[in-house]
């Protein structure tokens, strides 16, 4: 009988959903200029609990922060058919899907993933204890209709099929790495364990979570750098390329101790709380890219990071860096042209070139933009409301772990460089 419910209810997500189409490409400014309607839609929020097959004997669950399971069948012969839905359509094509799996006796299992209206965006990342995450074997994985292009969705597969060894211990399979609220306020908590840094709330979300702020000073400074990340959810290169940032910032290295002499540092590691812990796609509990709300802001999180910067502004700060760290499909740069922002906005471009000429391992693109209103997205807002040069820094979804450290550590560098040379 609970098999016959959960498949009526895989049915039923699968149909309400499927008249409606997916945007297939993100944005961050380039070639648009119409305002995208940021008033909440609704949001099917997926059922969280655990499905039982085999008399009892084989259990999935995505009843976990970032879970992301909205059914599951079996066919017989130890072969599982996964089904991935989105929060709410048309979003973007980036499949989040994350589940844990066990079983009473040790077998291998074969897991097909489908999705709803998309294709196998995300490489499956594996865990045993939900922190530690490796790749999944390649020969553990079969794709299913390959793609025909070379780069971005349509190169991706239609479904693929993972073989996993389950025991009485759960495995984790997700998309990413998994970063929910709590692991990182915990972070941000050992990082508060250093007398210069502190955090504390700058409002709500939708769901009432809390929207962090860390704030890195070591004296009373006007002058300050803004960071934020994660504003959807699967972003998680770009989340973890962030956290080296801003530990190389925090750092007890004579380079950083003088940045924060002269600069504070202002973080919001987790713009989109509720869709990170939902599982969500891209969009936040109110069904909207919170990166295309920094116009009208309607949602609460864009709302809580205005009003967090005019109070500062208010209070004689003057920003002079922002930066907005997200994921896609590879390396990218999306910087203002200086044909906009004029000599203010050329330590961006510098900064570029630098962190280039220390990495040429990995090339990064550069895609400046010329369209800055409506502001819409981050980084615009950052410039026209608050004469920051900024910039989207974006990673790719399957750049080696090592080296989004790197990276992150080494734009820290030298941001603190070019800072000190205008000083």
């Amino acid at each position: 009988m609970k098999k016959l419910i959960y498949i009526s209810l895989l049915i039923v997500a699968f149909v309400a959903c499927k008249n409606q189409k997916p945007v297939t490409k993100g944005y961050q400014g380039q070639g648009k200029s119409a305002v995208v309607s940021t008033l909440s839609k609704p949001v099917q929020k997926q059922w969280k609990g655990v499905w039982t097959f085999d008399n009892e004997a084989t259990f999935f669950s995505n009843d976990f922060e970032s879970g992301r399971l909205n059914g599951i069948t079996s066919d017989g012969n130890n072969h599982y058919t996964a089904l991935i839905t989105a929060e709410n359509t048309p979003v973007n094509v980036s499949p989040w899907y994350a589940f844990k799996v066990w079983s009473k006796t040790p077998k291998t299992i074969t897991i097909k993933m489908t999705y709803q209206d998309s294709r196998s965006r995300y490489y499956p990342k594996i865990s045993t204890d939900g922190e530690n995450f490796k790749a999944l074997d390649s020969t553990n994985y079969t794709a299913l209709n390959k793609g025909e292009d070379d780069f971005g969705i349509n190169a991706a597969p239609e479904f693929v099929e993972i073989k996993v060894d389950i025991s009485e211990s759960p495995t984790y399979i997700s998309a990413q790495e998994l970063y929910g609220s709590t692991r990182v306020k915990n972070w941000i908590d050992s990082l508060s364990t250093k007398s210069f840094i502190s955090t504390y709330e700058i409002g709500k979300s939708r769901e009432n979570r809390a929207m962090n702020l860390l704030k890195v000073s070591s004296k009373k400074n006007k002058k300050a750098v803004m960071v934020i990340s994660r504003q959807h959810p699967p972003e998680v290169t770009g989340f973890l390329a962030m956290k080296s940032f801003i530990e190389t910032l925090s750092a007890d290295s004579p380079k950083a101790q003088k940045f924060r002499d002269n600069y504070d540092l202002f973080v919001v590691p987790l713009m989109n709380p509720d869709g990170v812990d939902n599982g969500n796609w891209r969009h936040n509990m109110g069904g909207i890219d919170l990166n295309r709300d920094w116009q009208d802001f309607n949602q609460p999180e864009t709302k809580s990071v205005r009003d967090f910067l005019v109070a500062k502004e208010t209070e004689g700060y003057e920003f002079v860096f922002g930066a907005d760290f997200h994921s896609t499909w590879d390396d990218i740069y999306y910087p203002i042209d200086t044909i906009i922002t004029g000599e203010k906005g050329k330590i961006v471009f510098d900064w570029i070139e630098n962190i280039t000429n220390r990495l040429p391992q990995k090339h990064t693109n550069v895609k400046p933009s010329t369209n800055i209103k409506p502001t819409m997205v981050s980084r615009n807002y950052f410039y026209v409301n608050h004469g920051m040069p900024a910039i989207v820094f974006e990673l790719g979804d399957n750049t080696p772990r090592d080296f989004l450290k790197q990276k992150g550590q080494v734009a820290a560098e030298e941001l603190m460089d070019l800072l000190d040379n205008q000083d």
